[in-house]
């Protein structure tokens, strides 16, 4: 329908100022629209694809150790969202998962437990879910692919909170 967009003027710029159910709401209805069954990404997905995948160079941000070079955040991005793709992709050829705007994961947030994971899954229940990427509104720590962050609710809106596709095949 509408857009929520907080920073508008640019059909480029990532949509922004959602919730997660309103990130549900958009891919159940895009799943039904082209009978193909999209979803946001799970936490552990979200870093594996952030990270470059199997072809990683082991990053702090993703696709580059000099944040400028692949992110938006909040001393070079003019306090607004920036077109999408006007930075260095990743080693996967995946644009802004540092920086621009923040990105909802499937998970119930939790604590990293101890001990070394392959694939892991956020607990069944919780009060908040994951977000990952920091924004152009947040510090340049915050676009650290290891970085995790967890809004106080599902509802959360905020404008530098959006989202990333995933495709189930």
């Amino acid at each position: 329908g509408g857009n929520p967009s907080a920073n508008r003027g640019n059909s480029q710029r990532p949509v922004e100022n959602i919730t997660w159910y309103d990130c549900q709401d958009f891919v159940n209805k895009l799943s039904e629209l082209t009978g193909k069954k999209f979803r946001i990404p799970t936490e552990a997905e979200w870093e594996y694809a952030a990270r470059g995948g199997k072809f990683t160079h082991g990053y702090k941000y993703s696709g580059s150790n000099i944040t400028d070079e692949v992110a938006w955040h909040e001393t070079n991005s003019d306090g607004k969202t920036q077109p999408v793709a006007s930075k260095m992709p990743n080693e996967l050829g995946l644009y802004d998962m540092s920086g621009n705007v923040w990105e909802w994961c499937n998970d119930f947030y939790a604590p990293y437990p101890s001990e070394a994971l392959v694939n892991p899954q956020g607990p069944e229940t919780g009060e908040s879910k994951v977000m990952r990427g920091g924004s152009y509104f947040s510090s340049i720590d915050y676009g650290r692919v290891s970085n995790r962050f967890t809004p106080p609710l599902l509802f959360f809106k905020a404008h530098p909170l959006g989202m990333r596709l995933a495709l189930s095949v």
